[in-house]
Protein backbone atom coordinates (compact mmCIF):
# COMPACT_ATOMS: atom_id res chain seq x y z
CA UNK A 1 0.00 0.00 0.00
CA UNK A 2 1.10 3.61 -0.86
CA UNK A 3 2.46 6.04 1.75
CA UNK A 4 2.40 9.65 1.24
CA UNK A 5 3.77 11.53 4.29
CA UNK A 6 2.67 14.35 2.74
CA UNK A 7 -0.90 13.89 2.45
CA UNK A 8 -0.82 12.28 6.32
CA UNK A 9 -1.32 14.07 9.83
CA UNK A 10 0.79 13.01 13.02
CA UNK A 11 0.87 14.11 16.93
CA UNK A 12 0.31 18.21 17.27
CA UNK A 13 3.56 19.68 18.36
CA UNK A 14 2.56 20.68 21.57
CA UNK A 15 1.46 17.06 22.63
CA UNK A 16 5.21 15.70 21.66
CA UNK A 17 7.69 16.90 24.69
CA UNK A 18 8.24 13.61 26.36
CA UNK A 19 9.28 13.58 30.32
CA UNK A 20 12.33 11.65 31.85
CA UNK A 21 10.53 9.00 32.50
CA UNK A 22 9.98 8.36 28.91
CA UNK A 23 13.43 9.59 27.22
CA UNK A 24 15.25 7.09 29.41
CA UNK A 25 14.05 3.75 27.35
CA UNK A 26 15.30 0.19 28.53
CA UNK A 27 18.22 -0.62 26.11
CA UNK A 28 18.29 -3.48 24.16
CA UNK A 29 20.16 -6.40 25.59
CA UNK A 30 23.14 -6.68 22.93
CA UNK A 31 24.41 -10.57 23.54
CA UNK A 32 20.74 -11.55 22.54
CA UNK A 33 19.34 -8.63 20.07
CA UNK A 34 19.23 -8.57 16.32
CA UNK A 35 21.88 -7.16 14.98
CA UNK A 36 20.16 -5.28 12.40
CA UNK A 37 17.70 -3.71 15.19
CA UNK A 38 21.07 -2.16 16.35
CA UNK A 39 22.44 -1.14 13.30
CA UNK A 40 18.90 0.85 12.64
CA UNK A 41 19.42 2.13 16.11
CA UNK A 42 22.72 3.45 14.97
CA UNK A 43 21.33 5.03 11.75
CA UNK A 44 18.49 6.97 13.56
CA UNK A 45 21.04 8.27 15.95
CA UNK A 46 22.91 9.99 13.14
CA UNK A 47 19.52 10.85 11.43
CA UNK A 48 18.28 12.83 14.69
CA UNK A 49 21.42 13.91 14.91
CA UNK A 50 21.90 15.66 11.63
CA UNK A 51 18.06 16.97 11.89
CA UNK A 52 19.85 18.89 15.30
CA UNK A 53 22.70 19.95 13.98
CA UNK A 54 21.04 21.65 10.47
CA UNK A 55 18.04 23.09 12.80
CA UNK A 56 21.17 25.05 14.37
CA UNK A 57 22.51 26.26 11.39
CA UNK A 58 19.46 26.97 9.69
CA UNK A 59 18.93 29.40 12.84
CA UNK A 60 21.73 30.82 12.75
CA UNK A 61 21.50 31.94 9.09
CA UNK A 62 17.89 32.90 9.42
CA UNK A 63 16.88 36.78 11.04
CA UNK A 64 13.19 36.22 11.59
CA UNK A 65 12.63 36.02 15.47
CA UNK A 66 9.53 33.68 15.06
CA UNK A 67 10.91 31.12 12.57
CA UNK A 68 14.13 30.93 14.67
CA UNK A 69 11.39 30.53 17.52
CA UNK A 70 9.32 28.11 15.21
CA UNK A 71 12.67 25.78 14.87
CA UNK A 72 13.39 25.71 18.30
CA UNK A 73 10.51 24.13 19.43
CA UNK A 74 10.80 21.47 16.75
CA UNK A 75 14.41 20.87 17.53
CA UNK A 76 13.77 20.05 21.06
CA UNK A 77 11.75 17.33 19.71
CA UNK A 78 14.50 16.32 17.54
CA UNK A 79 17.07 16.64 20.53
CA UNK A 80 14.76 14.29 22.79
CA UNK A 81 14.18 11.82 19.68
CA UNK A 82 17.79 11.54 19.24
CA UNK A 83 17.76 10.77 23.33
CA UNK A 84 15.39 8.24 22.86
CA UNK A 85 17.32 6.46 19.92
CA UNK A 86 20.55 6.66 21.12
CA UNK A 87 19.90 5.28 24.67
CA UNK A 88 18.07 1.80 23.50
CA UNK A 89 22.01 1.25 22.84
CA UNK A 90 23.36 -0.94 25.79
CA UNK A 91 26.09 0.04 28.17
CA UNK A 92 26.95 -3.78 28.62
CA UNK A 93 28.29 -3.74 24.97
CA UNK A 94 32.36 -2.26 25.35
CA UNK A 95 33.28 0.79 23.30
CA UNK A 96 34.86 -1.18 20.67
CA UNK A 97 32.19 -3.62 19.96
CA UNK A 98 29.61 -0.47 19.23
CA UNK A 99 32.61 0.70 16.61
CA UNK A 100 32.11 -2.36 14.77
CA UNK A 101 28.28 -2.42 15.02
CA UNK A 102 28.58 1.17 13.77
CA UNK A 103 30.83 -0.02 11.02
CA UNK A 104 28.18 -3.20 10.23
CA UNK A 105 26.02 -0.38 9.93
CA UNK A 106 28.16 1.36 7.32
CA UNK A 107 28.79 -1.58 5.04
CA UNK A 108 24.95 -2.69 5.36
CA UNK A 109 23.87 0.51 4.72
CA UNK A 110 25.55 1.93 2.27
CA UNK A 111 25.64 -1.49 0.46
CA UNK A 112 21.53 -1.27 -0.12
CA UNK A 113 21.74 2.75 -1.03
CA UNK A 114 24.58 1.10 -3.61
CA UNK A 115 22.31 -1.58 -5.22
CA UNK A 116 19.02 0.20 -5.48
CA UNK A 117 20.33 4.05 -6.56
CA UNK A 118 19.49 5.05 -9.70
CA UNK A 119 22.19 7.90 -11.11
CA UNK A 120 24.94 5.92 -12.12
CA UNK A 121 27.82 9.07 -10.99
CA UNK A 122 25.89 8.30 -7.29
CA UNK A 123 26.00 4.52 -7.28
CA UNK A 124 29.71 4.33 -7.55
CA UNK A 125 30.12 6.99 -5.21
CA UNK A 126 28.28 5.15 -2.91
CA UNK A 127 30.43 1.58 -4.29
CA UNK A 128 33.53 3.24 -3.45
CA UNK A 129 33.08 4.52 -0.30
CA UNK A 130 31.42 0.68 0.47
CA UNK A 131 34.89 -0.85 -0.15
CA UNK A 132 36.86 1.17 2.06
CA UNK A 133 33.77 0.67 4.97
CA UNK A 134 34.15 -3.00 4.60
CA UNK A 135 38.14 -2.48 5.56
CA UNK A 136 37.51 -0.19 8.84
CA UNK A 137 35.35 -3.04 9.76
CA UNK A 138 37.83 -5.96 9.19
CA UNK A 139 40.74 -3.40 10.80
CA UNK A 140 38.52 -3.42 14.26
CA UNK A 141 37.70 -6.35 14.31
CA UNK A 142 41.42 -7.65 14.24
CA UNK A 143 41.75 -4.79 16.83
CA UNK A 144 38.91 -6.36 19.05
CA UNK A 145 40.49 -9.91 18.93
CA UNK A 146 43.85 -8.48 19.88
CA UNK A 147 42.72 -6.54 22.64
CA UNK A 148 39.72 -8.34 24.28
CA UNK A 149 40.47 -11.92 22.76
CA UNK A 150 36.70 -12.54 20.88
CA UNK A 151 35.77 -12.63 18.31
CA UNK A 152 33.97 -10.01 15.89
CA UNK A 153 31.47 -12.57 13.72
CA UNK A 154 29.19 -13.08 17.30
CA UNK A 155 28.69 -8.72 17.21
CA UNK A 156 27.57 -9.16 13.57
CA UNK A 157 26.13 -12.60 13.25
CA UNK A 158 27.89 -13.24 10.50
CA UNK A 159 25.16 -11.00 8.44
CA UNK A 160 28.13 -8.89 7.65
CA UNK A 161 31.31 -10.78 6.10
CA UNK A 162 34.34 -9.81 7.58
CA UNK A 163 37.19 -9.46 5.56
CA UNK A 164 39.37 -7.16 3.60
CA UNK A 165 38.25 -3.93 1.70
CA UNK A 166 40.50 -1.36 -0.27
CA UNK A 167 43.09 -1.01 2.24
CA UNK A 168 42.93 1.67 5.32
CA UNK A 169 46.44 2.85 3.96
CA UNK A 170 44.94 3.83 1.06
CA UNK A 171 42.04 6.04 2.31
CA UNK A 172 44.25 9.13 2.76
CA UNK A 173 43.81 10.96 -0.03
CA UNK A 174 44.43 14.83 -1.21
CA UNK A 175 41.80 16.69 -0.10
CA UNK A 176 40.44 17.94 -3.26
CA UNK A 177 40.32 14.73 -4.77
CA UNK A 178 37.47 13.69 -2.09
CA UNK A 179 34.78 15.91 -3.81
CA UNK A 180 32.34 14.33 -5.97
CA UNK A 181 30.19 16.13 -8.62
CA UNK A 182 26.68 16.63 -7.26
CA UNK A 183 23.22 15.59 -8.48
CA UNK A 184 20.89 17.85 -9.95
CA UNK A 185 18.52 19.43 -8.00
CA UNK A 186 16.01 19.70 -10.82
CA UNK A 187 16.47 16.36 -12.38
CA UNK A 188 17.64 13.66 -9.64
CA UNK A 189 15.23 11.54 -8.81
CA UNK A 190 13.95 12.12 -5.46
CA UNK A 191 15.10 8.92 -3.89
CA UNK A 192 18.97 10.41 -5.02
CA UNK A 193 18.27 13.02 -2.30
CA UNK A 194 17.43 11.09 0.55
CA UNK A 195 20.29 8.31 -0.37
CA UNK A 196 22.88 11.11 -0.04
CA UNK A 197 21.14 12.90 3.10
CA UNK A 198 21.09 9.62 4.60
CA UNK A 199 24.53 8.19 4.02
CA UNK A 200 26.09 11.64 4.49
CA UNK A 201 24.13 12.05 8.05
CA UNK A 202 25.30 8.37 9.09
CA UNK A 203 28.80 8.86 8.14
CA UNK A 204 28.92 12.25 10.29
CA UNK A 205 27.87 10.29 13.43
CA UNK A 206 30.05 7.47 12.52
CA UNK A 207 33.13 10.18 12.19
CA UNK A 208 31.99 12.25 15.16
CA UNK A 209 31.55 8.76 17.20
CA UNK A 210 35.29 7.46 16.38
CA UNK A 211 37.22 10.72 16.74
CA UNK A 212 35.56 10.92 20.19
CA UNK A 213 35.61 7.85 21.33
CA UNK A 214 39.87 7.38 20.42
CA UNK A 215 41.34 9.22 23.08
CA UNK A 216 39.32 6.92 25.96
CA UNK A 217 41.57 4.24 25.04
CA UNK A 218 44.89 3.46 26.68
CA UNK A 219 46.35 0.84 24.15
CA UNK A 220 48.60 2.49 22.19
CA UNK A 221 47.74 0.80 19.12
CA UNK A 222 43.84 1.38 19.80
CA UNK A 223 44.48 5.20 19.97
CA UNK A 224 46.41 5.12 16.73
CA UNK A 225 43.88 3.34 14.91
CA UNK A 226 40.84 5.12 16.05
CA UNK A 227 43.42 8.39 14.90
CA UNK A 228 43.46 6.61 11.39
CA UNK A 229 40.23 5.78 10.98
CA UNK A 230 38.76 9.13 12.06
CA UNK A 231 40.90 10.73 9.31
CA UNK A 232 39.44 8.84 6.68
CA UNK A 233 35.57 8.73 8.21
CA UNK A 234 36.30 12.97 7.79
CA UNK A 235 37.19 12.56 4.19
CA UNK A 236 34.34 9.78 3.96
CA UNK A 237 31.76 13.42 4.92
CA UNK A 238 33.41 15.06 2.49
CA UNK A 239 32.86 12.39 -0.12
CA UNK A 240 29.26 11.91 0.43
CA UNK A 241 28.02 15.59 1.56
CA UNK A 242 29.74 17.13 -2.16
CA UNK A 243 26.83 14.48 -4.06
CA UNK A 244 23.95 17.25 -2.47
CA UNK A 245 23.11 20.03 -4.58
CA UNK A 246 24.43 23.10 -3.03
CA UNK A 247 21.70 25.20 -4.87
CA UNK A 248 18.54 23.63 -3.22
CA UNK A 249 17.61 26.76 -1.16
CA UNK A 250 17.48 26.58 2.85
CA UNK A 251 13.56 25.69 2.90
CA UNK A 252 13.93 22.54 0.80
CA UNK A 253 16.81 21.37 2.85
CA UNK A 254 14.80 21.36 5.42
CA UNK A 255 11.60 19.67 3.61
CA UNK A 256 13.97 17.43 2.47
CA UNK A 257 15.27 16.43 6.40
CA UNK A 258 11.39 16.35 7.38
CA UNK A 259 10.56 14.11 4.29
CA UNK A 260 13.70 11.60 4.94
CA UNK A 261 13.05 11.00 8.61
CA UNK A 262 9.48 9.82 7.75
CA UNK A 263 11.22 7.42 5.31
CA UNK A 264 13.62 5.86 7.29
CA UNK A 265 11.18 5.54 10.37
CA UNK A 266 8.45 4.16 8.28
CA UNK A 267 11.04 2.18 6.54
CA UNK A 268 12.44 0.69 10.05
CA UNK A 269 8.72 0.08 10.88
CA UNK A 270 7.94 -2.06 8.80
CA UNK A 271 10.84 -4.30 9.02
CA UNK A 272 11.72 -3.96 13.09
CA UNK A 273 11.29 -7.54 14.68
CA UNK A 274 11.79 -6.22 18.18
CA UNK A 275 7.93 -4.89 19.04
CA UNK A 276 9.15 -2.87 21.64
CA UNK A 277 11.53 -0.86 19.16
CA UNK A 278 9.01 -1.15 16.97
CA UNK A 279 6.37 1.08 18.82
CA UNK A 280 9.43 3.92 19.01
CA UNK A 281 10.21 4.12 15.63
CA UNK A 282 5.96 4.28 15.36
CA UNK A 283 5.65 6.68 17.87
CA UNK A 284 8.63 9.11 16.30
CA UNK A 285 7.20 8.47 12.47
CA UNK A 286 3.59 10.52 13.67
CA UNK A 287 5.79 13.13 14.96
CA UNK A 288 7.82 13.51 12.31
CA UNK A 289 4.75 13.75 10.00
CA UNK A 290 3.88 17.06 11.78
CA UNK A 291 7.59 18.35 11.45
CA UNK A 292 6.96 17.40 7.76
CA UNK A 293 3.72 19.57 7.87
CA UNK A 294 4.92 22.40 8.99
CA UNK A 295 7.87 22.42 6.73
CA UNK A 296 6.01 21.81 3.61
CA UNK A 297 4.14 25.23 5.01
CA UNK A 298 7.38 26.56 5.50
CA UNK A 299 8.65 25.70 1.65
CA UNK A 300 5.37 26.52 0.24
CA UNK A 301 5.36 30.21 1.83
CA UNK A 302 9.52 31.07 1.54
CA UNK A 303 9.88 28.80 -1.73
CA UNK A 304 6.77 29.55 -3.56
CA UNK A 305 6.51 25.79 -4.55
CA UNK A 306 4.40 22.89 -4.02
CA UNK A 307 6.31 20.23 -1.76
CA UNK A 308 4.95 17.44 -4.34
CA UNK A 309 7.36 19.46 -6.98
CA UNK A 310 10.23 18.05 -4.44
CA UNK A 311 9.48 15.24 -2.49
CA UNK A 312 8.02 12.04 -4.03
CA UNK A 313 4.22 11.29 -3.96
CA UNK A 314 4.81 8.14 -1.80
CA UNK A 315 7.47 6.50 -0.04
CA UNK A 316 10.15 4.76 -2.42
CA UNK A 317 10.69 0.77 -1.34
CA UNK A 318 11.57 0.68 2.59
CA UNK A 319 15.44 0.91 3.91
CA UNK A 320 16.33 -2.97 4.36
CA UNK A 321 18.86 -3.98 6.18
CA UNK A 322 20.26 -7.40 4.74
CA UNK A 323 23.48 -8.78 4.43
CA UNK A 324 24.86 -8.58 0.54
CA UNK A 325 28.09 -11.27 0.64
CA UNK A 326 27.69 -11.74 -2.93
CA UNK A 327 27.26 -8.06 -4.14
CA UNK A 328 30.59 -7.12 -1.75
CA UNK A 329 32.85 -10.18 -3.02
CA UNK A 330 31.68 -9.14 -6.94
CA UNK A 331 32.55 -5.47 -5.96
CA UNK A 332 36.15 -5.95 -3.92
CA UNK A 333 37.01 -8.34 -7.03
CA UNK A 334 36.74 -5.65 -9.40
CA UNK A 335 36.94 -1.97 -8.08
CA UNK A 336 39.18 -2.45 -5.15
CA UNK A 337 42.17 -0.86 -6.82
CA UNK A 338 40.47 2.34 -6.95
CA UNK A 339 41.46 5.72 -6.11
CA UNK A 340 40.13 9.05 -6.74
CA UNK A 341 41.40 11.78 -8.97
CA UNK A 342 39.56 15.28 -9.38
CA UNK A 343 35.38 14.22 -9.31
CA UNK A 344 36.50 10.94 -11.27
CA UNK A 345 38.09 7.37 -10.19
CA UNK A 346 41.16 6.10 -11.31
CA UNK A 347 42.91 2.68 -11.18
CA UNK A 348 46.23 3.74 -11.03
CA UNK A 349 47.96 6.24 -8.11
CA UNK A 350 48.80 9.45 -9.24
CA UNK A 351 51.33 12.13 -8.00
CA UNK A 352 48.85 13.79 -5.92
CA UNK A 353 48.16 11.09 -4.49
CA UNK A 354 51.42 9.64 -3.63
CA UNK A 355 52.22 13.17 -1.80
CA UNK A 356 49.35 12.85 0.41
CA UNK A 357 50.28 9.30 1.41
CA UNK A 358 53.58 10.47 2.35
CA UNK A 359 52.26 13.31 3.98
CA UNK A 360 50.34 11.31 6.29
CA UNK A 361 52.75 7.80 6.42
CA UNK A 362 55.75 9.98 7.82
CA UNK A 363 57.77 6.92 6.60
CA UNK A 364 55.89 4.72 9.34
CA UNK A 365 53.78 1.77 8.95
CA UNK A 366 49.52 2.80 8.84
CA UNK A 367 48.41 1.65 12.07
CA UNK A 368 45.76 -0.45 10.19
CA UNK A 369 48.22 -2.87 8.64
CA UNK A 370 50.11 -2.68 12.20
CA UNK A 371 46.93 -4.16 14.32
CA UNK A 372 46.13 -6.78 11.47
CA UNK A 373 49.88 -7.72 11.78
CA UNK A 374 49.99 -8.06 15.30
CA UNK A 375 46.78 -10.12 15.49
CA UNK A 376 47.75 -12.89 13.04
CA UNK A 377 51.24 -13.04 14.62
CA UNK A 378 49.39 -13.65 18.17
CA UNK A 379 46.63 -15.71 16.87
CA UNK A 380 48.16 -17.68 14.19
CA UNK A 381 45.49 -18.08 12.11
CA UNK A 382 43.07 -16.38 9.51
CA UNK A 383 40.50 -13.88 11.00
CA UNK A 384 37.59 -15.68 9.91
CA UNK A 385 36.06 -19.18 8.82
CA UNK A 386 36.01 -19.10 4.77
CA UNK A 387 32.03 -19.81 4.90
CA UNK A 388 31.63 -17.84 1.77
CA UNK A 389 34.33 -19.57 0.02
CA UNK A 390 37.80 -18.85 -1.04
CA UNK A 391 38.06 -13.93 -0.11
CA UNK A 392 38.86 -11.98 -3.49
CA UNK A 393 41.36 -10.83 -1.50
CA UNK A 394 43.24 -13.56 0.44
CA UNK A 395 44.20 -12.17 4.23
CA UNK A 396 47.25 -11.03 5.14
CA UNK A 397 48.27 -10.58 1.19
CA UNK A 398 49.97 -6.98 -0.51
CA UNK A 399 46.56 -6.10 -0.95
CA UNK A 400 44.87 -6.27 2.21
Amino acid sequence: MSFNPLRERGIPLDEQLRDWRELNVTPIDPDHADPYTRCRIITMNGIESEAVQFSHQLARHCPDLEIKQHLALVRQVEAQQQKAVNWLLSGLASALETSIAYEQTAVDLTSWVARTEPAPHLKQAYEFGLLEHVDHLYRFAHLYELTEHRRAEKIVDHLTEIMPGRPTRLHHRDPRDNVRQHYGRENAAPVSKLHALTITAVEQQIMTYTMNLGPTFAQPLARRLYQEIALVEEAHVTHYESLMDPCESWWEMLLNHEYNECYLYYSFMETEPDPRVKRLWELHLAMELEHLRLAAELFRKHDGRDPEQVCAAELPAPVTFEPGRTYLRELAAAQLDYTTQGTGYVQAAHARFERAQQAIMGGEQAPSERVVEDNLARSGQAHRPRTNGERPVPEGSRRS
